[in-house]
């Protein structure tokens, strides 16, 4: 693959001013000069000096100029925004979309950095071996977890054995499916035996540990067995074309939502999982579940919902594994912030962003009491271009009598509710990217007029775990099981509790909608959908979303295409995916 040559040594210039949750305050020391790898002192201090090289490579190279997570979450059913940026990604030509670039040279700049990484840790004699071990384990997490990204995104990829340096191979061959996740396994595997416990006394709060390693295994193992479970599975979608069109009281043509309609896919087979096992694999996934939920890497919990999102519980046991930076970093830092919440004047107007959310067909799945909706998605906000009417949008649409009193059509039905009326606003909605379902997630940072605020993007939650391990029994034939631990995250939400299942096909169906409510804008729902060998017939079944984003798909889409620079380079690889010149 085509990489860069100067990689850990330049990163090592700015590590010290980015955190990422495999660093901790000791990193926030600038650095004085440039070290080169072969001066690096065999040293706690010198390890972690690699550990925090290798980390950069999230902020710097891959989240700081806005590719990630748009090139993991733009493409979905769910999601949508502005056709200006969703672009070619989010209309499905993904040939034209640059940022795709990045999504194969980032985690292939970061797996050889990691191998460098392991390479010089490895010989370092004056470091406590279980440091060292944990170091190394990290390392282990970070490529594992680079290739389960890219090989959920563009199927048989190249392995790096090790860093080009020390085996002077630029250019690897494609590798079947299997053999990667192989080597997923075996690098997590690893990992869970060299990396801290959580309650060990020298884990450090915020780094990656043996039970991240644990949970990201149980989600690998999913992911295999459900791409693996045969065509024809059946699957029950909430969606469909969101709107219809009816006459306002001046006889004009608006838009309401209808009400999504429940539709039963069946399965198709996933390229490269043919062969696999579906129940075996269920069954590590709920065995490495179980380990992290019965504690045998520490204490795992789900945080109260209303400390969720605030920053300053990102380090609690159900953040696994995510990416944080900090304030006022133009070079360690990210959009998400921006693109998700918006930035503010300092008096709540929003002066820019704002852009990414959910669509009606994903609000609409929620019972009306769900946290996730009260207080996980904004109801009403102010754009700067408001200010001279004293405008204000509201969400969602079948909200509009009880914030202005006139039913969508404009006929007026009753007094709007006081805590709307008192706002004294002159409410708007339209049917466009302006009025989306936009979450609150990401919205706790100390300065919303900030550019480039603090931020953590979770990328395993121990709520991800729990919906695993439902996921698992629910296959293996125990739905009861799967029932209980669906509710655990149910009723962290205040959701309706599952009280009796009807089948395994209706429970599967309930856990991968749960999975769509839970982890909204945390770039999951795409891979969820191509795993279960339904994303065709759910983007399809949209048509243009909310936004008139074009959600058709052909089976190209599939899979990411190779950029086209790397098959130029790279004389090992002589074809892109199926679909892409």
């Amino acid at each position: 693959m085509k990489l860069h040559k100067i990689l850990i040594p330049a990163l090592m210039l700015g590590c010290g001013a980015m955190l990422t949750t495999s660093c901790n305050d000791y990193l926030r020391e600038e650095p004085e000069s440039f070290i080169g790898p072969d001066n690096i002192e065999s040293s706690k201090t010198g390890v972690d000096t690699w550990v925090t090289g290798v980390y950069s490579n999230w902020l710097y190279d891959m989240f700081c100029w806005d590719e990630f997570p748009r090139v993991l979450e733009l493409d979905a059913d769910y999601i949508s925004g502005p056709d200006w940026l969703f672009g070619s990604m989010g209309a499905g030509n993904f040939q034209a979309e640059s940022a795709l670039d990045k999504m194969w040279n980032g985690p292939y700049n970061l797996i050889n950095d990691a191998n460098t990484a392991i390479r010089y840790i490895s010989g370092m004699t004056n470091v406590d071996e279980a440091y060292r071990n944990n170091a190394i384990g990290e390392m282990y997490f970070q490529e594992a977890f680079c290739y389960f990204l890219l090989v959920r995104a563009y199927g048989p990829i190249p392995y790096m054995a090790g860093d080009v340096s020390s085996t002077g191979q630029y250019n690897n061959s494609r590798r079947p499916v299997a053999e990667i996740y192989d080597h997923i396994i075996d690098l997590l595997t690893k990992a869970s035996e060299m990396m801290y416990r959580r309650d060990d006394a020298n884990y450090k709060a915020g780094h990656v540990s043996a039970g991240s390693a644990a949970g990201l295994l149980a989600k690998v193992y999913a992911t295999m067995a459900s791409a693996a479970m045969p065509a024809g599975t059946e699957i029950t979608v909430k969606t469909g074309a969101p709107y219809r069109t009816v006459k306002n009281t001046d006889g004009d043509d608006i838009n309401v939502f209808r009400t999504p309609s429940a539709e039963t896919f069946k399965k198709k087979a996933v390229a490269g999982y043919e062969n696999m096992d579906s129940h075996e694999l269920y069954t590590k996934a709920a065995e490495w579940a179980k380990k992290v939920i019965d504690g045998a890497y520490g204490v795992y919990e789900l945080t109260p919902y209303d400390n969720l999102w605030k920053f300053s519980h990102h380090t609690d046991s159900e953040m696994m594994w995510g990416i944080e930076s900090t304030a006022g970093d133009n070079t360690y830092r990210t959009g998400i912030h921006a693109f998700y919440e918006g930035t503010e004047d300092g008096s709540g107007i929003l002066t820019t962003g704002g852009y990414i959310g959910c669509t009606n067909n994903w609000y609409s799945l929620f019972d009306d009491d769900d946290y996730r909706i009260t207080k996980g998605v904004k109801h009403v906000w102010r754009y700067y271009y408001q200010t001279s009417y004293n405008g204000a949008f509201y969400y969602p649409q079948s909200w509009s009598v009880k914030v202005t009193g006139r039913d969508p059509q404009g006929n007026y039905v009753q007094e709007p509710e006081k805590q709307f009326s008192d706002l004294g606003y002159a409410y708007q909605y339209n049917t466009s990217s302006e009025c989306l379902a936009f979450t609150t997630k990401y919205s706790d940072v100390s300065d919303p007029t900030q550019a480039y605020p603090e931020s953590f993007w979770p990328f395993l939650r121990y709520a991800d775990v729990l919906l695993i391990y439902a996921e698992a029994e629910n296959e293996l034939g125990n739905m009861s099981e799967a029932m209980t631990y669906l509710n655990m995250v149910r009723q962290r939400s205040n959701a309706k509790l599952m009280e009796n299942p009807v089948n395994q096909e209706n429970m599967r169906s309930q856990i991968i909608e749960e999975r769509a409510k839970e982890f909204a804008c945390e770039a999951d729902r795409r891979w969820d959908l191509i795993r279960w060998g339904i994303y065709l017939d759910a983007m399809n079944a949209i048509g243009r979303d909310d936004s008139n984003i074009n959600k058709a798909r052909t089976e190209r889409n599939l899979l990411y295409p190779i950029p086209t620079a790397e098959i130029n380079v790279n004389d090992s690889i002589n074809s892109n995916n199926p679909g892409w010149n």
